[in-house]
């Protein structure tokens, strides 16, 4: 992901999310060098990951397909990416949070080894309050790829 995609990006996270990120935390992570990828199909942005990595693990802050393309195995796709990208950079351990009320993207995390390890109260903004995240972790340590 580069600057000059934030346009693309920022029209998916519009469509996706009813409490998206704003352009500034985009920038943000770009600036602060995390590793930070879009998927594209015929030339146009489809999705996007947004991972953080520090002391051996790796946090995915950002996974999003488009809402008109998912169930196609985008998702998934991403998400082995930042994987892959986590492992090149020695970490041992990914944590994600999600929304109780995404059951798909809590069925693709544990389809692809994520397990629940908590949730966070009152983690996400909701249409009627807060919504509490399920946060997820995969041990990356021995595992061998697709």
């Amino acid at each position: 992901m580069r600057a000059d995609d934030l346009a693309e990006v920022m029209a998916i996270e519009l469509r996706a999310y009813p409490f998206p990120w704003t352009p500034g935390i985009f920038r943000d992570c770009l600036r602060a060098g995390y590793p930070a990828w879009v998927l594209q199909d015929r030339g146009r942005i489809i999705g996007y990951g947004v991972l953080s990595v520090a002391a051996g693990e790796a946090h995915v802050l950002n996974l999003c397909v488009g809402p008109e393309v998912q169930g196609q195995g985008h998702g998934r796709r991403l998400l082995r990416a930042l994987l892959r990208i986590a492992r090149g950079q020695g970490v041992v351990r990914v944590f994600l949070e999600v929304r109780p009320s995404n059951p798909q993207a809590i069925a693709l995390y544990h389809d692809e080894g994520f397990n629940e390890i908590g949730r966070r109260p009152r983690y996400y903004p909701a249409m009627r309050g807060r919504e509490d995240a399920i946060v997820m972790a995969i041990e990356l340590v021995g595992e061998s790829e697709d």
